[in-house]
């Protein structure tokens, strides 16, 4: 980590290209113009700010949203969105190049299209070309980002990060949110300090920094071979369902204990591929995938309240990755 120092994160090179990044697809906001009014007075403020550690985190906008299921979303001032711009352009490849291959979440050259294709080689492997069983244990984690423990996370960051004011950045950045601790004992309360903003880009990487402690007991110490993750939501393929079984205390153990997480009680399965597997808006088949059903609904619903031709187009981009044929001529009639 001897690459990154404090000073380059706050620097006004950095503050500026962040500015650049940040400006894409928010020219036209209120809040944003408004801030480019006085951009270098702003710039120079923030870059004082963080110099003489006097900088606070704002408060943050809430609203919701339903795509594709119910979410509040938490969304910071145009200054402390800057502010996520810088970190997040310096520590990500840092950081990106300590996380295990099969990890897809908010990653560069990864994404959704890239786990499925994935999950199916490890079907195919496992399966050695569908003449095998594989059973597939999938689970999700409980209220991911509400659950993140803000001492655990600052520990974790604490043993890849040596410099010191960074570690104080990143915790203002991590302390100007939380979710609502479920006790009145306000001692308690403290140390049961959790939550990640939805909005925040910098969330996005700090619970892959969090998250990366469970892949790398799942790869190192329990050598699990057929292992993917794509933020809450994980798969392992075997052809042995025993293993999957046994895997999944030791699984549920290390979250609690080491993460303070919980498997989401509904959503763990053991099944076998030929039944159907439901991971990530699709259901898996040895030879084919079709979209889930509630993704096919909630598609065709956006079609019919914005039928512009850039909303089509990418659902057909999308479509291409399955086996679609009839909901594509659906569309296009």
């Amino acid at each position: 980590m001897n690459a990154i120092n404090f000073e380059k994160i706050i620097s006004i090179e950095n503050l500026l290209l962040a500015w650049k990044e940040f400006l894409r697809g928010k020219r036209n906001r209120k809040d944003t113009q408004e801030f480019q009014l006085h951009l270098m007075d702003n710039l120079l403020s923030l870059h004082n700010n963080l110099k003489n550690k006097t900088y606070t985190h704002g408060g943050y906008f809430s609203f919701n949203i339903s795509d594709p299921k119910p979410r509040n979303i938490h969304k910071a001032i145009v200054r402390d969105r800057l502010l996520h711009h810088a970190i997040y352009r310096i520590l990500y490849p840092v950081f990106d190049n300590k996380f295990i291959h099969d990890s897809y979440s908010c990653r560069i050259g990864k994404g959704t299209h890239k786990a499925m294709n994935r999950f199916r080689d490890f079907f195919r492997k496992v399966s050695k070309n569908n003449t095998k069983t594989c059973f597939v244990l999938k689970c999700d984690i409980r209220k991911f980002f509400a659950n993140i423990d803000h001492a655990i996370l600052k520990q974790v960051l604490e043993k890849h990060i040596k410099d010191k004011e960074i570690i104080w950045l990143l915790s203002q950045v991590i302390d100007s949110f939380h979710t609502q601790p479920n006790t009145k004992n306000s001692a308690i309360a403290e140390s049961l300090v959790k939550g990640l903003p939805l909005g925040n880009l910098t969330s996005q990487l700090l619970v892959n920094i969090y998250m990366n402690e469970f892949d790398q007991f799942m790869k190192r110490k329990l050598k699990v071979k057929y292992y993917a993750r794509y933020a809450d939501d994980f798969v392992i393929l075997s052809e042995d369902k025993n293993y999957l079984e046994n895997l999944l205390q030791k699984i549920s153990e290390f979250l609690e204990k080491e993460l303070k997480l919980q498997l989401h009680p509904n959503k763990v399965s053991i099944e076998t591929v030929a039944s159907g597997i439901d991971f990530l808006g699709w259901i898996h088949f040895p030879r084919h995938r079709v979209l889930r059903t509630s993704t096919k609904r909630r598609m065709l619903k956006n079609i019919a309240n914005n039928p512009k031709l850039e909303t089509v187009q990418s659902y057909f981009g999308m479509l291409k990755h399955g086996n679609t044929f009839k909901l594509s001529k659906t569309i296009k009639s």
